[in-house]
C-alpha cells in the first residue's frame, strides 16, 4: 500500500470521527449512569431495537462473564425495551428515533459513545443476539483474557460470528424470556466457510455457514460477513469502519495467524435464527433500514415463508469452546 492509500485511510478515519461527533446530537440520554464507571471497568456497547424478550438473558450472560457496565442505544423501541433497560443499575441508556441506516447502521452512535466513555477501557461491542465465547470462558472471567492481552500488548481480539440454529422450523417453538437461546438453537455448521484477506484494511473476510446454504446458495459472495473484532482496548483515535467487521487504524485488524504461530481468537454465538424471527424479518422489511437495501432480510423472507429447517446431516451440536477450537473455528493460541 502506497502513501496515497495511507492518506486515504487517514481521511476516512477522520470522516468517521466527524460523523460520530455530529450524530451525537441524535442521542437523548434516558438513564445516564456513566459516573459509576471505574477506570478499569470492562464495558459492553449495544445498539438495539425491540429486543425486550432477549434482554434478561443477554444481561445475565455478560454479567456472569464479568462485564461491569452496559451502554445501550435504543433505536425507537416500542416493546418496553427502553423502560426495562432504564431500570437496570449497571446500564446507561440513550434513545433515538433517528435513521439506523443514516447512522451507518448504528456505528456512528457507537463510535461516539466508545470515544466518550470507552477510551482507556476494554470494550465489547455486540448485538443483543451475539454471545461472546473465548478460550477458557467456562473457567476464567473476561478480565483474565483482557489482562493477558494487556500483558502482550494486544489491543484487539477477533471473534467469528457463528450462526446457531434449532433442528426443525425456526419458529416452531417460541423463545421464552430469560431462556438460554442455545437450549433451542444448539446446532451450527462446522465447515462451509470462505476466507479471504482485505489488503487495504488488513482484515479477514469470512462468509458461509447456514446463511449461504439456505439463503444465498445462488450467490454466496453476497452473503453477510462473519468476521468481527468485538473486543478492543479503546483509544481516542479508534473508529469502527464497517459495523464491527473492521477498524481504523488498520493495525487493529491484524488479528489472524502470523508466521510466528496461531493467534488467539474467539466466536460470537449468533442467536438470530429463533422465534420470533418471522415477525422480526417482516418489521425490518417495512423499515428498510439495513445494509444494501435490506438484501439480507429480503433473502430471509423468501425462504422463511417455506418454514425451512437449517439443520442438515453435517450439523454439529454445540458443546463448549474446546469443541470450537478442535474444529478450527477459534484458537487459544499461546494462552495457557
Amino acid at each position: 500500500m502506497g502513501l496515497r492509500d495511507l492518506i486515504r485511510l487517514r481521511r476516512k478515519r477522520r470522516l468517521r470521527q466527524l460523523r460520530a461527533f455530529l450524530k451525537r446530537r441524535e442521542l437523548k440520554a434516558l438513564s445516564d449512569r456513566t459516573a459509576q464507571i471505574r477506570p478499569d471497568d470492562i464495558l459492553v456497547f449495544v445498539t438495539a431495537r425491540n429486543e425486550r424478550v432477549r434482554l434478561p438473558y443477554f444481561l445475565r450472560y455478560y454479567r456472569d462473564m464479568g462485564v461491569n457496565h452496559f451502554l445501550f442505544v435504543d433505536n425507537g423501541s416500542d416493546d418496553g425495551s427502553t423502560e426495562y433497560l432504564a431500570r437496570q443499575e449497571d446500564c446507561s441508556v440513550w434513545h433515538t428515533e433517528a435513521s439506523y441506516k443514516a447512522s451507518q447502521f448504528g456505528i456512528d452512535w457507537m463510535n461516539w459513545l466508545l470515544r466518550k466513555y470507552g477510551t482507556g477501557h476494554w470494550t465489547l461491542t455486540v448485538d443483543p443476539d451475539e454471545f461472546f465465547v473465548y478460550p477458557f470462558c467456562d473457567t476464567r472471567p473476561i478480565r483474565a483474557l483482557t489482562d493477558w492481552l494487556d500483558t502482550y500488548g494486544l489491543r484487539s481480539f477477533p471473534a467469528m460470528l457463528l450462526d446457531m440454529y434449532p433442528k426443525g422450523p425456526i419458529d416452531a417453538k417460541p423463545y421464552i424470556e430469560g431462556q438460554n437461546p442455545f437450549d433451542q438453537a444448539c446446532w451450527f455448521d462446522a465447515g462451509n466457510y470462505m476466507i479471504s484477506q482485505n489488503p487495504d484494511y488488513r482484515n479477514l473476510w469470512i462468509q458461509g455457514g447456514p446463511r449461504v446454504r439456505m439463503f444465498f446458495a445462488e450467490d454466496p459472495y453476497r452473503s453477510p460477513s462473519l468476521n468481527k473484532i468485538p473486543l478492543v482496548k479503546w483509544a481516542r483515535g479508534h473508529v469502527y469502519a464497517s459495523s464491527t467487521h473492521m477498524l481504523l487504524p488498520r493495525g487493529l485488524n491484524q488479528v489472524y495467524d502470523t508466521i510466528g504461530g496461531e493467534m488467539v481468537s474467539g466466536c460470537l454465538l449468533h442467536a438470530k435464527f429463533l422465534s420470533p424471527l418471522t415477525a422480526k424479518v417482516a418489521e425490518e422489511l417495512r423499515r428498510e433500514q439495513h445494509y444494501a437495501g435490506s438484501r439480507e432480510y429480503h433473502a430471509y423472507a423468501q425462504t422463511i415463508a417455506q418454514q425451512p429447517d437449517l439443520w442438515c446431516k453435517w450439523s454439529e451440536k454445540y458443546i463448549n469452546w474446546r469443541q470450537l477450537e478442535i474444529l478450527g473455528l477459534m484458537s487459544k493460541g499461546n494462552w495457557a
